[in-house]
């Protein structure tokens, strides 16, 4: 199906006097997808004509497809005195956009008696594809049309569909060329000086499918390359980087068949994936005269980011492209890209900040400046023109933002980390990883090991001892960064139990499943003890501070108590004794004096013995390291005393506001296990003189 052909050109005035709207539109042709397969570059030139008196009506047109287009006027050395604005109608979807100012305070052509065919411009806007349009033109002071400058069109760009495979140029040597016309080098044609960095990828002009048949004319190249200005392209942001050869090639036609110049104006193009993509040609690694700067071109090379960038910033990507094409560029000259140069200006003129510049003269730039530090222009946009400082420090270097970020295979304990051997340093930067060289690990300021300049980690086995550990980054300048240093102690002597885990008796409510004990250790190491774990009969974790812990046993089952003391450098060592609580009945003591039998479910084995008898005693013997004497014990209960191998140890107490049963109320525990006798006297405690045992505990 093909679209009506629209053949004539409409103007009308809209609102007060001053505003001149027009409607331009060319031939149409099949839209079809096998139409759109393959297309050459085209760039249509549609005159806008005056409107006449008292018309009123401002139509939408439909166009041939097109994707950037800009306006455009008689006299190079002109400037458009007002606003020009546009809106589009997508292929895609047919729906239009609102209105788009056209940047129309561009640089004039330096030497524009050179090229009679040379318009006044603005700066194009890739719109994608569209195939309808609306122009209009408001002169500055509102006046009507005829303060408008002669001859103004509305230059639409189809950057067609180009099929060859994009290439990559080495920067060796000047790039191939896509078309048959073979530019002419002059007889001056400088050597290509080799670069203190890499360079970096570059998408060829035949990669991006210049027409070479367009610009003939021979490269023309300055003496060097002393700074870098940088620009945005202006236009959309959320173009698809699919697409980001097409805006090239546009730009491309826009500045030869629009502006009528012989080449597109910047050196280098970036897209915000951070593609480059070489602009003028004459060579990547030459000092090709650009015209993206006026008064400043013959000094320097020009770098345009795709895109407009006043209110949102350039992509990190987009940021490390510029970097590194400029540091490549200006290291082929010796060049520091965070330093400043005096530059010659070649016209007299302000800059956006208001500085005079007098033709001849010389004045102070920084390496990488901005399009608005050389001339009165928005570009490169407030927020891009903001981003410079990261851009000549991330083309300079050193590496910026470098630190350790953590140390695997090794622990933290105060300000040192403890290893077993086996690290692995990770770290992070802000210079993005295409501008590093190379990283390296140093223990102990000694190169161990290296990694690429994208890795974030590396590993290596330091010795036992004390050493210490630090990242160091190289720019691909050569300049170096390096963290500060972690103290790094390799250990592979483990822990030791310098008091064996033991139980001894502890106060509390006895029972055959749940004895009351104490769990006791000390652990230490060479360098630095982390913790204690119990891992059996349950599992517990201990600071290395602490040497006990209240437990409960079974008792006349032996238990194993299995602990493991670990240290920073993750180097263990365990223990595993094995202890026996064993419940003496009262039955078992050998008796003097009066004692009665009791019975009740309270009582350990349902039954106790009973005595108000003074004098009356009950004697246990039995092999162990630790015992405690069980009671009940009540409002009235009296004192006995405890006698241990035939000395008297204590007087207790087993008086008790409330009544208990099965309480280990008197312990003793000696160093080793060995043969004791334990015997307890009644003491006869005036109004209180009767005492109630329930049997003995011990742990052999």
């Amino acid at each position: 199906m093909k679209r009506r052909a629209w053949l004539t050109l409409g103007a009308v005035v809209v609102g007060a006097g001053g505003v001149a709207t027009y409607a331009a539109a060319s031939p149409s042709t099949d839209a079809s997808a096998a139409g759109r397969d393959k297309r050459p570059v085209k760039v249509y030139d549609l005159t806008l004509k005056a409107p006449e008196t008292g018309e009123r009506e401002l139509p939408r047109t439909e166009t041939k497809q097109f994707s950037l287009l800009g306006v455009s006027w008689t006299g190079a050395t002109k400037h458009l005195d007002g606003k020009a604005q546009v809106r589009t109608r997508s292929l895609d979807t047919g729906e239009w956009t609102a209105w788009q100012d056209l940047e129309t305070n561009v640089d004039p052509v330096e030497d524009p008696e050179e090229r009679a065919d040379a318009r006044g411009a603005s700066e194009p806007l890739w719109v994608g594809a569209s195939d309808g349009v609306e122009v209009q033109v408001v002169h500055e002071d509102g006046s009507t049309s005829s303060g408008l400058p002669k001859g103004l069109e509305v230059n639409l760009v189809d950057p067609g569909v180009v099929t060859a495979a994009e290439t990559k140029s080495t920067g060796t040597e000047p790039a191939a060329y896509a078309a048959d016309v073979t530019p002419s080098p002059s007889a001056t044609t400088p050597t290509a000086p080799a670069s203190t960095v890499p360079e970096p990828p570059i998408t060829s002009r035949a990669g991006w499918g210049a027409d070479e048949s367009i610009s003939p004319d021979p490269s023309e190249y300055n003496a060097d390359v002393k700074a870098v200005f940088v620009h945005h392209t202006a236009g959309s942001n959320d173009y698809s980087c699919a697409d980001s050869a097409s805006i090239v090639r546009g730009i491309y036609a826009y500045h030869v068949q629009t502006n009528g110049w012989n080449d597109i104006g910047y050196n280098f193009l970036v897209d915000k994936c951070g593609t480059i993509f070489e602009g003028r040609k004459g060579g990547v690694d030459l000092p090709v005269l650009g015209a993206h700067t006026y008064g400043w071109n013959r000094e320097s090379t020009g770098i345009a980011v795709l895109g407009e960038y006043t209110s949102a910033g350039a992509s990190n990507a987009a940021l490390a492209s510029v970097s590194r094409i400029a540091a490549w560029k200006l290291g082929q000259y010796g060049v520091d890209p965070n330093s400043t140069v005096q530059l010659k200006a070649g016209a007299t003129q302000k800059n956006l900040a208001g500085t005079s510049f007098t033709s001849g003269e010389s004045y102070t730039f920084n390496r990488i400046s901005g399009h608005r530090d050389g001339y009165a222009t928005e570009c490169p946009g407030n927020s891009l023109y903001a981003q410079l400082p990261t851009i000549r420090a991330w083309a300079s270097g050193p590496v910026k933002g470098l630190k350790l970020t953590s140390l695997d295979g090794a622990a933290l304990s105060g300000t040192k980390y403890y290893t077993k051997g086996a690290i692995t340093a990770h770290w992070s930067a802000t210079t993005p990883a295409s501008l590093i060289s190379k990283f390296e690990l140093l223990v102990d300021g000694n190169v161990v090991a290296t990694a690429a300049g994208s890795a974030t980690s590396v590993g290596t086995t330091v010795a036992a001892g004390s050493h210490t550990v630090a990242v160091r980054a190289v720019h691909q300048s050569g300049k170096p960064a390096t963290t500060a240093a972690l103290t790094v102690v390799g250990d592979t002597t483990a822990p030791v139990f310098s008091t064996t885990p033991k139980i001894s008796m502890r106060t509390g409510t006895v029972s055959t499943t749940a004895v009351p004990v104490t769990l006791g250790w000390k652990a230490t190491d060479a360098q630095a003890l982390k913790q204690v774990k119990l891992l059996a009969p349950t599992t517990a974790t201990f600071a290395p501070t602490t040497t006990s812990s209240q437990r409960t046993a079974k008792s006349g089952t032996a238990t194993t108590w299995k602990m493991r003391a670990y240290d920073f450098a993750g180097n263990y060592r365990t223990s595993e004794p094995a202890y026996t609580p064993v419940i003496l009945q009262e039955t078992s003591a050998t008796k003097s004096g009066t004692w009665t039998s009791r019975s009740s479910s309270s009582y350990l084995g349902g039954k106790s013995y009973s005595s108000s008898s003074k004098g009356a005693s009950l004697t246990w013997t039995f092999t162990g390291r630790s015992a405690s004497w069980v009671v009940s014990r009540a409002s009235s209960s009296g004192q006995a005393y405890v006698y241990v191998d035939g000395t008297k140890v204590a007087t207790v107490d087993l008086k008790s506001s409330t009544t208990k049963y099965r309480q280990a109320i008197w312990t003793k525990s000696w160093s080793s296990s060995a043969k004791h006798t334990v015997k307890i006297v009644v003491v006869g405690t005036s109004g209180r003189p009767t005492i109630t045992t329930d049997g003995l505990v011990y742990i052999k």
